[in-house]
């Protein structure tokens, strides 16, 4: 039923006579009474959930870039770029090889070190050879030599570059040959199954969001698909230019369908309510002393439209609460209302459903 016809005003009687005198045509005005068709709905308790959309950024859950912790020439490239690499995998290998006889000489020197020890020991506390002196410096030499062996052992690993993390080596910035030196960055790795959503909630809303609460993910690049997810972090500063707070969503992305970087629609819960009164915002009508709706009452002469004064809680979209004005069981005008004045009679000719 078009708005149109609901909006049609009826007549009761048939119209004023011809005019025979002037009391004939009061009378006919008398008999004319405004009845304006509307359409009405019996309102009904509801839950009700109010949401901030945000734009937010998809990010990888770990995006880490991988520099040389030594100084050398790239040797070989073990992993090229766009390969899965797991915690720990080899991904670059620096050249080592006079760092490699270091090791062996310093190994060799640890040996010999540990040899003397022992000798020297068994002299000492076995028999009683020799000073306390000379059993306490073969000791140290040997702590020391062992200690030379382990430092250098540990720079000879760190030619091997490894990666941190499980995930996609997204891109390499060395080549074979190329000289590196501790902190030239070698690759960029990411995880891809886990992402985040990073935004920024306006100041205001910051006692309504919260760690563990709810949102609702949309993609440009997913028409018509929609995500629940779970905020996993939210910022405990508000930053002073743009006077926001940072949160991050988690969500999984196992097909590899969303990509870091993508614009994220975000839509986050801040109030949730049970057994409220929901209205359509547009039936809501501003007044000078604040809002108003219309409901059907019973008249002496039949339904009449009659003025609600109503306080208003949260909104989101088309609906708003109700806090204070409206009960459950009232009829509101949903169409027709910006028609009517307190006291028309109206002429219910369709019903909607609860909320």
């Amino acid at each position: 039923m078009t708005v149109c016809a609901l909006l049609l005003v009826a007549a009761v009687g048939c119209g004023p006579p011809e005019a025979t005198g002037n009391d004939d045509a009061t009378a006919a005005e008398a008999a004319y009474v405004k009845v304006v068709n509307v359409e009405v709905r019996t309102i009904e308790a509801a839950d009700f959930t109010s949401y901030i959309r945000l734009t937010g950024a998809v990010e990888a859950s770990e995006d880490v870039v991988v520099s040389s912790q030594e100084s050398g020439v790239i040797e070989r490239i073990i992993v090229d770029k766009g390969s899965r690499v797991r915690a720990g995998q080899p991904i670059a290998q620096i050249d080592g090889e006079i760092l490699a006889a270091q090791v062996d000489e310093a190994r060799a020197s640890a040996s010999l070190a540990r040899e003397r020890y022992e000798r020297q020991r068994q002299l000492w506390e076995d028999e009683g050879i020799g000073s306390e002196i000379a059993f306490l410096q073969t000791k140290f030499e040997a702590q020391s030599a062992d200690a030379r062996l382990a430092f250098l052992e540990a720079r000879f690993a760190r030619h091997t570059i490894k990666s941190p993390i499980t995930g996609l080596l997204d891109d390499r910035y060395v080549d074979v040959g190329e000289i590196v030196a501790p902190g030239t960055p070698v690759a960029r790795v990411l995880t891809i199954d886990r992402l985040k959503v990073v935004g920024g909630v306006p100041e205001r809303f910051g006692p309504y969001v919260r760690e563990g609460g709810s949102a609702v993910l949309n993609f440009d690049v997913l028409p018509g698909q929609s995500i629940d997810a779970t905020i996993a972090f939210v910022g405990a500063a508000v930053d002073r230019q743009n006077r926001t707070f940072p949160i991050e969503i988690l969500l999984d992305n196992p097909e590899g369908l969303l990509k870091p970087q993508m614009v994220a629609n975000v839509r986050v819960a801040t109030e949730r309510l049970q057994d409220v009164i929901v209205v359509p915002q547009d039936v809501v009508l501003r007044t000078e002393g604040g809002y108003q709706v219309f409901v059907v009452a019973e008249g002496p002469a039949g339904p009449l439209a009659e003025a609600r004064a109503v306080g208003l809680g949260p909104s989101f979209e088309n609906e708003v609460v109700v806090a204070t004005g409206l009960a459950e069981g009232d009829r509101l005008i949903v169409t027709g209302h910006q028609m009517v004045d307190a006291g028309d009679r109206v002429r219910e000719v369709s019903e909607g459903g609860g909320r």
